[in-house]
């Protein structure tokens, strides 16, 4: 996929807003982010925001976040965030995106990968 700016920025502010929601313990705002899938297999906003505030404590409350490329990887959009986790870690999420029927995008999954020896 060859993201054009459009779906760039739109990428940019679904994870920008889902991080926000993460900062106010916005559980269903941050759960409108997700994709169908993601939202079923959680079943509910409460259940989601437990998942990610126990073991995604970068994303939950993030002190610094800079996007890097978007890129595809396995035919997939995924936006590449570098994340300042609440312990000093740097570390880099990995966003799953996909883009609804309705053209809007949602997070279809995150995976985080500890970027080695950087800690502030």
């Amino acid at each position: 996929m060859t993201a054009n700016t459009s779906d760039r920025d739109a990428i940019h502010s679904v994870i920008q807003r889902q991080l926000q929601a993460f900062q106010k313990d916005d559980a269903e705002g941050a759960f409108a982010f997700a994709s169908p899938e993601i939202r079923a297999k959680f079943g509910t906003a409460k259940n989601f925001f437990r998942a990610v505030k126990t073991n995604y404590q970068a994303v939950y409350r993030p002190r610094s976040v800079m996007f890097e490329q978007l890129v595809t990887m396995q035919g997939i959009p995924t936006q590449a965030v570098i994340l300042l986790a609440p312990n000093g870690d740097l570390v880099k999420a990995l966003y799953l995106m996909e883009k609804q029927t309705d053209g809007t995008w949602r997070i279809s999954g995150c995976f985080i990968v500890p970027i080695q020896g950087q800690t502030i």
